[in-house]
């Protein structure tokens, strides 16, 4: 189970930190969109903590709602839609992002489970 918890931890960190790379550059010409690749890398980079302390399950589904936000909210400013009638670019930076926010999920999403396992076995 603590190989899960790192390799989970792993991928928000990783995702947290591409975000903050991104950041500066964004900064230069968007400023509300810099911020929130700031907030966004910040958050994502605090939640490796609770990610391997395993305070309580409820990190766990804010960790996974949070991060299902991002991705969805790329999804979506990846295809043309009324404010800029364009979508944004798909990158390799985008993409890399998108595949630890995935994966980090999905780690989430068993590390839930194995301990709805464990509390069975313990009734």
């Amino acid at each position: 189970m603590r190989g899960i918890l790192y390799a989970a931890a792993a991928c928000t960190a990783i995702g947290g930190i591409l975000h903050l790379i991104m950041a500066p550059r964004l900064l230069e010409f968007n400023v509300a969109s810099g911020a929130f690749f700031l907030i966004a890398g910040v958050l994502q980079l605090f939640w490796v903590l609770p990610t391997i302390k395993q305070y309580s399950n409820i990190f766990n589904y804010v960790g996974i709602g949070g991060t299902i936000g991002l991705i969805v909210l790329w999804a979506i400013t990846r295809v043309p839609n009324p404010i800029t009638n364009r979508g944004g670019p798909v990158n390799e930076m985008g993409i890399a992002v998108q595949v630890f926010q995935v994966a980090f999920v999905a780690l989430l999403a068993v590390i839930i489970e194995k301990g709805r396992r464990a509390e069975r076995k313990v009734v």
